[in-house]
């Protein structure tokens, strides 16, 4: 599948089969974020990969009580280290973690970007260090389905030619 391939049909996924992802599948979607541009190629990033059961299930309990993440063979953590960019490490961690939950789709697995969680909480459970921030979660895993797309926004409340407001005709 190609990048646009991808793009076009990846899906916010919820429910998975309890099958694992192959080490050269996982090596290949978590390659894919460490090859992600960063400002001034700081890489302010870290990522826990979760794979143990009850580990898991720790960190569904910390991202609101969301179980069903514990169903996926991994959840990734977005970890932002702050004191090597500051100013970007959120929009650099959310920069490489889109190119990781596109690889997945791209090898057939699915995804489903966590905003919801305690903070406090992930970083109990994942051990992170104090001056750290979590920016993100996405379990990782063999869809049981894959859902239908989801209604988008016109093209009009989307883009603008110039200036804010004004038509974009192509």
């Amino acid at each position: 599948m190609d990048a646009l391939q991808a793009i076009f049909a990846r899906r916010s996924v919820r429910k998975y089969r309890p099958e694992p992802i192959p080490a050269e599948d996982l090596k290949q979607i978590l390659e894919a974020g460490r090859q992600s541009p960063s400002a001034a190629n700081r890489q302010p990033w870290h990522f826990v990969i979760v794979s143990d059961a009850e580990q898991k299930q720790r960190l569904a309990r910390a991202c609101n009580g969301q179980m069903w993440l514990a169903d996926a063979a991994c959840i990734l953590v977005g970890v932002g280290l702050p004191a090597v960019s500051e100013k970007w490490y959120r929009v650099d961690v959310a920069m490489a973690m889109e190119n990781m939950v596109l690889a997945a789709r791209s090898l057939g697995y699915g995804t489903c970007w966590i905003g919801a969680f305690k903070p406090d909480e992930v970083k109990a459970v994942c051990g992170l260090p104090e001056d750290v921030e979590v920016v993100a979660c996405t379990p990782i895993g063999v869809p049981e389905a894959w859902p239908e797309a989801r209604e988008r926004k016109d093209w009009s409340a989307v883009f603008s030619s110039d200036r804010y407001g004004e038509e974009l005709s192509l």
